[in-house]
């Protein structure tokens, strides 16, 4: 079905056909008929995994940046994915960076974007899953089921789907301050999400990397922690926080990173964001400014994925994405370690049947 809509969606402006696609899967979710003909559509095997303390039909999960402001959460639920990771969702509403910010580089199965974080802000997507949890649902928190009053590892149900939230800062707050914004974006989040990740990778916020040093990580990971703590006990459920790393870090920065994670209690990382590099590219499109995801993606985010498991030594799960854009790909990931892995730009080439490709592969 995706090989006929496809050509269709590539005639479109990026950011206009993902902003349909998005749109398509909101009305698809909110009408039990058409949410169920996606789930039979997209129906998957379960193949259960439990990390971070949590329970999941499935390792596959959404990566963040496909629905930044929960807009298609039933809908994504739908297509058989084992978590969706919602986001980055800032504190306060911002545009994110002018247009044309999204490309495609379709003779490199690859995607450069330099969004900037665009999002409506926290209160915006609060409500929104607000709105959701009052209604019967398939997912982990909005439906009920986020309380993890021990840590005992419970049967995944069928149709439940872990439910993350990416968490970044706004624009216009300097690095010295950018604590307050991940504070605040965490209380906000805490009560409805299962996970939450401190996205502090992205290349298209200026600045922001420079929070990956072993200085500045330690700090905010550390007041992060005391926070987490403090919700915990209020809400009497765990709050697992993860890391989402770069892949453009030096073999010692990455080594301090991870130790600096170890260190301040994070449960898990993320490897890896989008990539600054612009290696044998064939696209007229390669000269772009942003972050390259897709297969060009691929052997960065494994020699990460590497490094990483190798200094974490099976202390905390590692989910891995970035170029995972065939069943083969995320067998790799398996087997280098990773718990988990996440795709984004594999939909934007393969379609949604990639999840159950993958799975049943």
């Amino acid at each position: 079905m995706y090989k006929l809509i496809r050509p269709l969606l590539f005639h479109l402006e990026p950011e206009t056909a993902h902003r349909l696609t998005l749109q398509t899967l909101r009305f698809a979710g909110k009408f039990p008929p058409s949410y169920r003909f996606l789930e039979w559509l997209y129906r998957t095997p379960p193949r259960p995994v439990h990390a971070f303390g949590l329970s999941f039909k499935n390792p596959i999960g959404l990566a963040a940046g496909y629905d930044k402001d929960a807009v298609a959460v039933r809908g994504l639920a739908a297509l058989g994915f084992g978590h969706l990771e919602l986001g980055t969702v800032t504190p306060r509403p911002q545009p994110g960076n002018p247009r044309p910010r999204l490309f495609r580089l379709i003779e490199d199965e690859a995607v450069i974007n330099r969004l900037g974080f665009p999002s409506r802000g926290a209160a915006h997507v609060v409500k929104s899953l607000k709105g959701k949890r009052r209604r019967r649902g398939v997912l982990r928190s909005v439906a009920g089921f986020a309380s993890h009053k021990d840590e005992t590892e419970k049967p995944v149900r069928p149709n439940q789907v872990v439910l993350g939230v990416n968490l970044g800062k706004n624009k216009d707050i300097p690095n010295e301050e950018a604590v307050l914004d991940y504070l605040e974006v965490l209380q906000c989040f805490a009560p409805y999400a299962d996970y939450l990740t401190i996205n502090i990778s992205s290349p298209n916020t200026v600045g922001l990397r420079q929070l990956q040093g072993r200085d500045a990580l330690e700090g905010l990971l550390s007041q992060l922690d005391i926070q987490r703590g403090m919700e915990e006990k209020s809400l009497e459920k765990r709050i697992p926080l993860l890391v989402k790393l770069g892949p453009d870090l030096s073999e010692q920065e990455l080594d301090n990173a991870v130790e600096v994670i170890l260190r301040t209690r994070m449960d898990g990382i993320i490897a890896t964001n989008t990539t600054l590099a612009r290696e044998g590219l064939e696209s007229r499109y390669r000269g772009e400014t942003g972050g390259l995801s897709g297969s060009p993606l691929r052997v960065h985010s494994e020699a990460v994925l590497c490094q990483v498991v190798k200094r974490v030594d099976g202390k905390i799960p590692i989910v891995s994405v970035g170029g995972i854009l065939h069943p083969d790909d995320a067998k790799k990931r398996f087997d280098l370690g990773a718990t988990l892995i996440q795709i984004y730009t594999g939909l934007v080439y393969h379609g949604p049947g990639l999840i159950k490709k993958i799975l049943t592969g």
